[in-house]
């Protein structure tokens, strides 16, 4: 595995990030992987976006972590979502013009807030092939745009989400498209302590299983 830190363009402020690229020769499908919110310590060195992302190398796919505006060294201060999502369709257009990246097999994947953020501005987008949503604070934030996404669709929750109850969870994913896919984890909570490996590695799963389909 090859880790680059990297500064890439959202609009007029420059963004940290890191592209782990897996070994062997490219290009290779590329998932961009969102963190929690910012206001309550959330960054890319989070320990379910570190475990998403080393799970996909481990599959054979590139991921894309990066810092919101205003986070770590990223330029900018926080938009209240808004400035967020415009973060998360600029890493999507920077991966894509990279040659070690497959411009026709990119994903995004957004944990907590980050999926609040990124979702409705990139769900839509053209280049991205497959979405996962992991712990969507559905109490908290309006996903029921989701309703309308035809594309493969992952969502995961734990069963002590504070943020998602399971009851909340299991009725809103009822109301999605009959092929996406939900992953309920009895025993975790909202941060994953300790279920790290067995949602990363679920969400690795889907991918991997999307992009070779």
């Amino acid at each position: 595995m090859l880790k680059q830190r990297i500064t890439f363009q959202s609009g007029d402020l420059r963004l940290e990030s890191v592209l782990y690229l897996p070994n062997g020769d490219g290009p290779f499908p590329c998932v961009v992987v969102c963190h929690p919110h910012p206001l309550y310590g959330g960054s890319m060195d989070n320990n379910v976006v570190d475990a998403v992302c080393n799970a996909l190398v481990d599959a054979s796919v590139a991921a894309f972590k990066f810092n919101f505006r205003g986070v770590g060294r990223s330029q900018g201060r926080y938009d209240d979502g808004r400035g967020e999502g415009e973060d998360a369709k600029s890493a999507i257009e920077y991966i894509a013009t990279l040659q070690e990246i497959d411009a026709g097999r990119i994903g995004l994947c957004g944990y907590s807030a980050g999926a609040a953020f990124s979702l409705p501005a990139c769900w839509n987008d053209e280049r991205v092939k497959a979405i996962a949503a992991i712990s969507p604070p559905l109490e908290m934030f309006d996903f029921t745009f989701l309703t309308d996404c035809e594309k493969p669709l992952l969502l995961a929750s734990g069963s002590y989400d504070d943020f998602t109850p399971t009851d909340r969870f299991i009725s809103f994913c009822s109301e999605l498209d009959e092929n996406s896919e939900q992953e309920l984890v009895v025993g975790a909570d909202h941060f994953w302590c300790g279920y790290e490996p067995k949602l990363a590695e679920r969400v690795a799963f889907f991918f991997s299983k999307t992009f070779t389909t």
